[in-house]
């Protein structure tokens, strides 16, 4: 079927949406509805077309106008996927004005991920259209089509991952134009490597910018570029950037002078190494050149681009978060000169938890036995509800037409024995299921991806047989959560917000703040950041845990009663929010890395500085950035220091710009005390 863009978007403009997937993408015909409440309202969703199982629903605001807003187009979202498992959802005004494409990213074991498109009629459409391209579903497809074939069709329609890759393929053009414009740098290697410092800088400053964190303007950059512009040329790099760097983010405001107070703005203190001078700088900065032309084309390519700090979903196709800045690094090396692989999130959080979590448990126990083996609660959540720590994905079973489970004692021999069987057919419209991949009569996919009918029945007797130890109480080891499989980390969450020993919970607050992950080749921080998505919640729960102690003396209590907890909670209270405690406080005291490639250290440095500034709203909360030099080291792990002779001897056969002598005797004197 050729693609005709032209009635692809007169469908769209005319909201003609069941003649665009039928007639025009190749799905298939469907209707019916579903109706769910929301928040005291009902919400009737219409079905418009089908393929495999994925099932396509259009909401139309109501006379009175409602149209929901994100979080309640979540909320439908969840309550839509219980009946329809793989769905797309288009939201649409009372006086059609609006689009609103919703399709949600579900990979196990990673929490779900929302992704949306809004449209307006009024636009051209060519970012939606592209990627409905995706979605076109030819004659010849149909023969061995799978719902796991149209969700992958989804998926790179709808995956923010292709904005992330067209990105950086464009990042590799302006990489390579804005090298040539660099004059100074006698070796080739360092031009390159100054090229990535000059554009590492440059994009945090776009990320924080967009927040009005720069003089209150979200184009901060462009605003002093055209203005040096139209005085002088090429004089933008060692007038306005330099000061920027050195004199502005590098300098308190009451140390800067008064001229470069005028030159800048308003900008924050923010220090953290990153806007100290290069050690590149260091050798070369008088000589070093780079014409505004090179700034005026980067700009116009960033600008293509919004830039989020957040950690919202991104919605529209020009959306960008800091992520980016790891995926263009692992990407941009050399690989195989390098021997540098990327391990992807879904392995790096496996790996984080199951070390991570069993070492903390293992501490308090060790630490405050009397107390962990008091604790009777601990083991007992598991049997008070085992379904909340057994994965999505494990529990899926046989669903009928009314939505019910069976029981595996229900199904047909030949369904347990993963066999074909005469009464197949028979079985099938009894409970309206398909042989290929079974499916309710929504078709929500009873079977996982790839999957066939004799794991299927593997995979469900092993989820009732660990179900059964869960509630018999035969797990009570923190390595049988990964034995079995188990949700440790939702585990180790609530048995701190359970807690109800203080000194057990000061021993884990204590463990937490006290384990240190190394990463002996840190690249651009993957697991480490993984291991911060492990600490961060279990952190949370032990501020709030705090805080319901405190909460719950009596009005007579003695003000030394929990003083520790207190001192914690008002140190947290010190800082711009209690995420950024957190944050800080796991990036100080619990992340380390080494890399040989100085490049990779200084990628991790900045993602985990956009990660902090991510927390901040207000400008005036800004606080400096932490020196986190002594963490993230370029080195050779393989070829270590077995003694501190070794290592001074090591550091001061060449410059220490840095001064990292100094901060390795600090570190060692603070080890000692």
């Amino acid at each position: 079927m050729p693609v005709d863009n032209a009635r692809i978007k007169n469908n769209l403009r005319n909201f003609e949406l069941k003649n665009l997937f039928i007639d025009q993408l190749g799905w298939d015909f469907h209707q019916g509805q579903l109706e769910i409440k929301v928040e005291d309202r009902e919400i009737i969703l219409r079905a418009i077309a089908e393929k495999r199982g994925m099932v396509v629903y259009q909401f139309e605001a109501d006379s009175i106008g409602f149209f929901p807003d994100y979080g309640i187009r979540r909320k439908i979202e969840r309550k839509v996927a219980k009946s329809v498992h793989e769905h797309i959802i288009i939201y649409i005004d009372v006086n059609k004005t609006r689009q609103v494409w919703q399709w949600v990213k579900r990979v196990p074991g990673k929490p779900l991920a929302c992704r949306e498109h809004t449209y307006y009629p009024t636009q051209p459409g060519d970012s939606l259209v592209q990627k409905l391209h995706n979605l076109i579903f030819e004659l010849q497809d149909e023969e061995d089509l799978t719902i796991v074939d149209v969700t992958s069709r989804v998926r790179a329609g709808f995956d923010v991952e292709r904005v992330t890759r067209k990105f950086y393929d464009r990042f590799k053009t302006e990489h390579a134009a804005f090298l040539k414009f660099i004059k100074g740098i006698p070796d080739e290697e360092m031009q390159r490597w100054y090229a990535s410092v000059m554009l590492n800088r440059l994009m945090f400053i776009y990320f924080i910018q967009k927040k009005g964190f720069l003089n209150n303007d979200s184009n901060y950059l462009r605003t002093s570029l055209t203005h040096f512009q139209l005085t002088e040329n090429d004089h933008y790099y060692r007038d306005f950037l330099c000061p920027l760097f050195f004199e502005g983010f590098a300098k308190k405001q009451s140390e800067r002078s008064s001229e470069i107070s005028e030159l800048l703005g308003d900008i924050p203190y923010l220090d953290g190494g990153i806007f100290q001078k290069h050690q590149i700088e260091q050798l070369y900065g008088q000589n070093i050149e780079i014409a505004d032309s090179a700034f005026e084309k980067l700009f116009d390519f960033f600008e293509q681009y919004q830039w989020n700090l957040d950690e919202r979903p991104l919605r529209r196709d020009n959306e960008i978060n800091p992520d980016v800045l790891g995926y263009i690094f692992e990407k941009y090396i050399n690989q195989k000169q390098m021997g540098a692989y990327y391990t992807k999130e879904d392995i790096t959080g496996y790996i984080s938890q199951n070390t991570i979590i069993p070492f903390l448990f293992d501490k308090a126990k060790k630490e405050c036995r009397v107390s962990f083996e008091g604790e009777q609660f601990i083991w007992k959540l598991l049997q008070e509800d085992p379904d909340r720590y057994i994965y999505d994905a494990v529990k899926r079973g046989v669903i009928d037409r009314d939505g019910n489970v069976i029981p595996e004692s229900e199904l047909p021999d030949f369904v347990q024995k993963g066999m074909h069987d005469p009464k197949e057919r028979m079985f099938d419209k009894r409970y309206n299921l398909r042989e290929a991949n079974w499916q309710d009569r929504e078709g929500n996919p009873q079977t996982l991806p790839t999957e066939t009918w004799r794991e299927y029945v593997e995979r469900r007797t092993r989820c009732l047989e660990v179900r059964g130890k869960l509630l018999n109480g035969e797990i009570t080891e923190i390595n049988d959560f990964i034995t079995y499989n188990l949700n440790i980390r939702q585990f180790a969450q609530d048995v701190i917000v359970n807690c109800e020993s203080p000194e057990l919970l000061r021993t884990f607050y204590k463990s937490i703040t006290k384990i240190s992950v190394l990463d002996p080749t840190v690249g651009s921080g993957a697991f480490l950041f993984a291991a911060l998505n492990v600490l961060e919640p279990l952190y949370e729960a032990c501020l709030d845990r705090m805080q319901v102690f405190l909460d719950e003396l009596p009005e007579d209590a003695s003000i030394q009663k929990y003083s520790d907890f207190r001192q914690i909670l008002k140190q947290a209270d010190e800082h711009a929010n209690r995420k950024y405690f957190i944050y800080k406080s796991i990036i100080i005291n619990n992340l380390f890395g080494v890399d040989i490639m100085e490049e990779a250290t200084e990628i991790c440095k900045l993602r985990l500085f956009l990660k902090l500034v991510a927390q901040i709203e207000d400008v005036n909360k800004i606080e400096p950035l932490p020196d986190i030099d002594f963490n993230i080291r370029a080195g050779n792990t393989l070829v270590g220091f077995a003694t501190y002779q070794e290592a001074e001897s090591a550091v001061k056969s060449k410059l220490d710009f840095t001064d990292a002598m100094t901060k390795i005797d600090k570190k060692a004197w603070d080890i000692d005390q």
